[in-house]
């Protein structure tokens, strides 16, 4: 390493530059400084060459053996550290613009009130970084970054994985700002009876339902869709209590549920981490989905009702859904995951389900 760098037209020299200057000056040797200096020669030799920093030890024997002020080597060593954060911060700017190629700063202006900065990278950055709380957007490529990722297919790329760990980690700081008991299973039980209750109160159910989750130690995060992220879902231990994370992908009241009780079905079974849409179907996931379907629709009654024979009508399905106080478009998307009804059919879509839109509390 050398003891002196210039940068942007700048020059900077580590403190071992100048104490090289007085061993020369001096007619002694390295070895002959050191035993003066009252330190090793391997010790004298890695300040030199700029590989260690000035310790308070050596800057009080290098003024006293020397005359000099203290301050004079701590100055020096200031004037070093500042060049090389310098250089630093800049040599990771440059990777966390290829970071930022893969996040949207309009979602963060849109949803969380971000400045508006048409054009200036490093601002946009620098907002991003600091909304996040992560000393570096690089660290979004990380797996398991804030939450456990479960199991992810091979097409999942990188910049799928940056933008669900943005998710995520809004998720998490929102979790950890809001004050809750300590998770409680069995209140969590009564609250998911009350949420059951609230499938068709489109208008006004997520207020009452994170209520009696939060009741129950249970803290509902509910995000807008960040397209990229291929992520249905999290759940996460949060210091005591319990984070259920989603997202209004879709924006259909059968999707948001079904996704909802998935994450559930998590909790309940005690696997907490990262659902993808994209991910490979493994036990945990897959009780989670017969979790969600047998809860939003009880197994008995669906089987009683796909036996009948009858056709699939608009007026079917809504007499079905009133019998086990769901909303409809639930009983459609069990239909269609189940192939009774055409996956591509719109008719009965368009007539029974409903579109939700996630609105900040910014």
């Amino acid at each position: 390493m050398s003891n002196f760098i210039e940068y942007k037209n700048r020059m900077a020299f580590h403190p071992g530059y100048y104490i090289q200057e007085f061993v020369e000056e001096s007619g002694l040797t390295q070895k002959d400084f050191a035993n003066r200096l009252g330190t090793t020669p391997k010790n004298l030799s890695v300040l030199i060459s700029g590989e260690q920093s000035l310790s308070i030890d050596i800057v009080v024997k290098l003024a006293a053996m020397l005359g000099t002020s203290e301050e004079y080597w701590f100055n020096l060593q200031t004037a070093w550290n500042e060049m090389m954060a310098e250089i630093h911060y800049d040599k990771q700017l440059e990777l966390e613009k290829e970071v930022f190629k893969d996040i949207q700063y309009a979602y963060f202006r849109e949803y969380f009130d971000l400045p508006d900065l048409p054009r200036k990278t490093k601002e946009q950055i620098e907002q991003v970084r600091k909304f996040l709380g992560v000393a570096s957007l690089t660290v979004l490529k990380k797996a398991d970054l804030a939450v456990d990722f479960r199991s992810i297919k091979n097409n999942f790329q990188e910049s799928n994985l940056i933008k669900a760990n943005i998710l995520l980690q809004i998720a998490v700081n929102r979790a950890l700002q809001i004050e809750a008991p300590r998770y409680n299973k069995i209140k969590f039980y009564k609250a998911i009876q009350f949420a059951l209750t609230q499938t068709s109160n489109h208008s006004s159910f997520l207020p009452e339902v994170r209520q009696k989750f939060l009741d129950a130690g249970v803290v509902l995060i509910v995000l807008p869709h960040l397209p990229g992220s291929k992520m249905n879902g999290a759940t996460k231990r949060v210091d005591g209590k319990v984070m259920i994370m989603v997202d209004d992908r879709g924006k259909y009241a059968d999707t948001f549920w079904f996704t909802l009780f998935h994450e559930i079905g998590h909790v309940m079974n005690g696997d907490f981490g990262v659902s993808f849409y994209t991910e490979v179907e493994d036990e945990t996931e897959l009780a989670a989905d017969e979790y969600a379907q047998n809860t939003l629709i009880p197994s008995e009654k669906y089987s009683e009702f796909v036996q009948t024979g009858e056709a699939y009508t608009a007026e079917s399905i809504r007499q079905f859904a009133v019998s086990i106080d769901r909303d409809p478009g639930i009983v459609l998307g069990r239909l269609k995951r189940d192939e009774y009804v055409p996956y591509a059919e719109t008719m009965l879509s368009h007539e029974l389900r409903h579109k939700y839109k996630v609105k900040m509390n910014k």
